[in-house]
């Protein structure tokens, strides 16, 4: 969950409700946020972090605006460690540790959670997985209790590995392959990184992979990856520091410090395994175009790019004002417009170009038009205003990330998760404004001008 997902999340994630009413007598109203100017001067969240004996990370980011605390804890392993041959195995662990510990009955954590007015839940991605609840402040230490149980001592109850395969592979279904979308995507995918390579398999896993998935690989990953030291416990809201420090001593203190089996990828690829790909699907009647260049991130390669290319996906690819949406909505060739790039991830990222061709333009075309576009930034590199303008838009994300309970965990325990540190949360809107035009030039040119890469086509019709 990165830092531009969870500014997206925030923005829709409902306040939690309270057991009872009187638990919220009125929400507190928005504070005045202050100018971006002066966010770029302090940290965000003001969060502290300290590290507990068995090596679990705990970061606690107050705010009392509301009597709501969220609760999460990420583990620094997602489907990119998934074992060769058995894509699919974190999404499973993590649909499986639903299924009980050693004090907590099977189901009873969310049943809980749910009585008393909270919401939980968990994810898995490229890079972390976390388990979550928000609920009202005082029931902090609650939440608490139970997911220390189940980091310490999951059940992982056999029985229930075929019904819970069944459920994912059902999901799977819903999530892709019944979607022309998600079909195109996971080819797509693939098609720039390999089938095998952990970039280029799917989140939830191949199905004859999900298959294959057994108990013992499941404990396995739970063994070598669920480990204290390679896990971080956030807590946000309305929590006081000594509190959340002696919860966190008494409940998770004692979690078994064990070896963790460090990350280990394979190396990018130092070529796209299809450079083109192109699939033809008749559920859909929309051309849809999508470019990917491998990039630099936060912690691969020319790491000096990664906080320019923010700003270049910016520009070229979000909302009315940007390139793309100047060359190709305006002039009627395409509906949408869009271009994508994230920092926080482990190993290579991607720089993505996508857009949706109006009905009755021919493919070729509007892919000319995204490789005009392209081309001129290349070679003259954006405009000043340009760059003032995407970085003062971008900043003012950090707003909304002060305005509800959403995002500081995620963007938080994503972070550290990965490795970064905490000042990469707390002053990102610094990193921003440090960004020129020049540097942003050099992180085009260097990205959108190499060859690792793949441009596919979403095409209605029956496959050839």
């Amino acid at each position: 969950m990165t830092r531009r997902t969870a500014l997206r999340s925030a923005a829709v994630l409902p306040v939690v409700a309270a057991a009872t009413p009187s638990a919220f007598p009125a929400l507190a109203q928005p504070a005045i946020a202050p100018p971006t100017e002066r966010l770029a001067e302090r940290p965000l969240f003001g969060a502290v972090s300290w590290t507990l004996p068995n090596g679990l990370r705990v970061v606690l980011a107050e705010s009392r605006r509301v009597p709501v605390v969220s609760h999460y804890v990420f583990y620094g392993a997602g489907a990119g460690e998934d074992p060769a041959g058995k894509s699919g195995t974190a999404h499973f662990l993590e649909h499986m540790m639903f299924k009980g510990s050693r004090n907590v009955e099977p189901g009873a954590l969310s049943l809980v959670v749910a009585r008393e007015g909270g919401q939980d839940n968990a994810f898995t991605s490229r890079d972390v997985t976390a388990y979550h609840q928000t609920v009202e402040a005082s029931r902090l230490a609650l939440v608490m209790r139970m997911e220390a149980d189940r980091f310490a001592y999951p059940l992982l109850p056999e029985a229930t590995l075929e019904p819970e395969r069944a459920v994912i592979l059902e999901e799977r279904n819903q999530r892709t392959s019944s979607n022309p979308r998600g079909r195109f995507w996971e080819g797509f995918e693939a098609a720039m990184w390999g089938p095998q390579h952990w970039h280029g398999r799917p989140l939830i896993g191949w199905e004859d992979e999900i298959r294959a998935i057994r108990l013992e690989d499941l404990r396995r990953f739970h063994e070598q990856r669920y480990a204290p030291a390679n896990a971080v416990l956030v807590v946000t809201g309305d929590a006081r520091e000594a509190e959340v420090r002696r919860l966190a001593e008494e409940l998770y203190g004692v979690v078994p410090a064990r070896p963790v089996t460090p990350r280990q990828r394979a190396e990018p690829v130092p070529a796209a395994a299809q450079p083109r790909f192109v699939q033809h699907d008749p559920a859909v009647r929309e051309a849809s175009f999508m470019r990917s260049a491998m990039a630099p991130s936060l912690t691969w390669g020319e790491t000096r790019h990664a906080w320019p290319l923010e700003v270049l996906a910016h520009l070229l690819g979000s909302g009315s004002g940007s390139r793309l949406h100047k060359a190709l909505v305006e002039t009627g060739l395409a509906t949408s417009a869009n271009a994508s790039y994230d920092s926080e991830t482990v190993g290579p990222g991607s720089f993505s170009v996508s857009a949706t061709a109006r009905q009755g333009v021919p493919p070729e075309r509007l892919e000319a038009a995204v490789d005009a576009a392209v081309a001129a930034l290349l070679q003259d590199g954006p405009g000043e205003a340009e760059v003032t303008r995407s970085i003062r838009q971008l900043t003012a994300g950090a707003l909304l990330s002060l305005d509800g309970i959403g995002a500081a965990p995620r963007m938080l325990g994503g972070a550290l998760a990965i490795g970064l540190p905490l000042e990469t949360v707390e002053y990102w809107p610094r990193y921003l404004k440090a960004v020129t035009r020049q540097q942003v030039t050099e992180a085009a040119r260097a990205v959108l001008g190499q060859p690792v890469g793949t441009t596919g086509w979403l095409l209605p019709g029956a496959p050839a």
